[in-house]
């Protein structure tokens, strides 16, 4: 994202005067990005302005911006944003290009529901080779990404395409009812994707899940799909009904993973190690959630970089010197608005002596002797990692919720923050 925000500045520097909408749209025309839909809700691009740029600025926001999926699973036209997440540029623009012309109605099918439906059917004829939705992919490097891969079976709405949709919905919901549209793109775009939660305004990526809920109608996205889905006219019955099928449970799906859980980083988006021999799964849903503090890294991690390279020093800690088959918790909250994937859900971790086959370990990073981790990370925990795992059914509606200290001679999860944990939903001051 900081080499495409870079090179709208550029373009900005050498095409003064124009306005946002003036500068979204010659970006759309530099990359010969127009379909039908988009012409149905945006118009043509008869009167978008041709950019000067340099040839090479050009060439790079047409590359970037169109998205393609290769069949070897190359996704392009994905960008890594400072907080960790992928993002597909195509609708994110396109939603804030429907903000800026305060065409609202256009909002849902141009960011996220065209690309929902489609995945949808590809899905129903493609069963056993796709999944419905939200594919994630890996870089090939973290400091310097080049090539994006997807992890998993592809989707027509990839995890990538979803977050840039989300994106263009909040954002273009925000420059049509207010004066953002007088920023400048570059402006808008660095301050959306470059600040901290808990030292920022709302308007940031960090918080797109809490700013999605706030601002999307889900009953109108469902409508609006189910509305897509009765033209296609080329279906048989047993079709239709499998689609109906992929449909609601998809839709629910899709709900609980981009508005119920939180941002959780994959170990291949961290880039961890493979795990050594083969794990022990997890009979779920587990009755038991441990908080811990790492301790080892004692400062707290504020960017996906330093919280990416964390996990990845605490996993080889536990692997190479204390002889554990992988980094031992289930997951870690960063204070970057990431809840980073350790053991996972499935398999049993190494976090607390006795309990690692009947509970998670969620540890937070950082040593929480004498203070307590930024709210934003405890509240990721306490509320929307609960909400995630019991709605997921991986964790009991019942559970009950401890400290490390609890089950074991240790301070973990440090003095402050063991205080803090005993005012949460489920604690509970006796281990069986």
């Amino acid at each position: 994202m900081k080499d495409f925000i870079r090179a709208v500045e550029s373009i900005e520097a050498v095409n003064p005067g124009l306005q946002m909408l003036d500068v979204v749209k010659g970006l759309r025309k530099a990359a010969g990005f127009e379909t039908e839909l988009i012409k149905q809700y945006l118009g043509d691009l008869s009167d978008a302005h041709d950019l000067v740029a340099d040839p090479s600025v050009t060439s790079y926001v047409s590359e970037v911006i169109n998205h393609s999926l290769s069949e070897s699973g190359k996704e392009k036209g994905v960008v890594l944003t400072l907080d960790g997440s992928n993002v597909a540029l195509t609708p994110m623009l396109l939603g804030l290009e429907a903000g800026l012309q305060s065409t609202v109605q256009g909002l849902y099918p141009l960011t996220l529901t065209h690309n929902l439906v489609a995945s949808f059917l590809h899905h129903v004829h493609n069963e056993q080779t796709t999944v419905p939705f939200g594919t994630k992919g890996f870089w090939d490097s973290i400091s310097s990404p080049k090539v994006y891969a997807l992890s998993d079976l592809p989707s027509l709405a990839t995890d990538a395409l979803i977050i840039g949709g989300i994106d263009g919905f909040i954002l273009g919901s925000e420059v049509s009812t207010s004066n953002h549209r007088e920023r400048s793109l570059s402006d808008l775009l660095k301050s959306y994707y470059s600040h901290q939660p808990d030292a920022s305004p709302r308007l940031i990526s960090q918080k797109r899940r809490m700013n999605f809920k706030k601002l999307v109608s889900f009953s109108l996205l469902k409508s609006q799909m189910v509305q897509a889905l009765t033209v296609r006219h080329n279906l048989n019955e047993s079709e239709r009904k499998s689609l109906d099928d992929v449909m609601n449970e998809g839709f629910d799906q899709f709900v609980h993973v981009y508005a119920v859980c939180p941002n959780i980083i994959t170990r291949s988006q961290w880039g961890a190690a493979a795990f050594i021999g083969s794990p022990s799964y997890l009979s779920l849903p587990v009755p038991y959630l441990f908080i811990h503090h790492t301790y080892q890294p004692s400062t707290p991690c504020t960017t996906f970089d330093q919280c990416a390279s964390d996990m990845r020093s605490m996993q080889h800690y536990h692997q190479q010197t204390n002889g554990w088959s992988d980094i031992g918790y289930s997951f870690v909250a960063g204070s970057d608005g990431n809840l980073y994937e350790g053991r996972g859900w499935n398999w049993v971790g190494a976090h607390t002596y006795g309990y690692n086959s009947k509970g998670y370990g969620v540890s937070f990073i950082g040593d929480y002797t004498s203070t307590l981790p930024i709210k934003s990370a405890m509240d990721m925990v306490r509320y929307d990692f609960t909400s995630c795992a019991v709605n997921g059914g991986r964790l009991s509606s019942s559970y009950s919720l401890y400290g490390h200290r609890q089950a074991t001679s240790t301070d973990c999860p440090g003095n402050s923050f063991y205080h803090e944990i005993q005012t949460w939903e489920h604690y509970q001051s006796y281990l069986p």
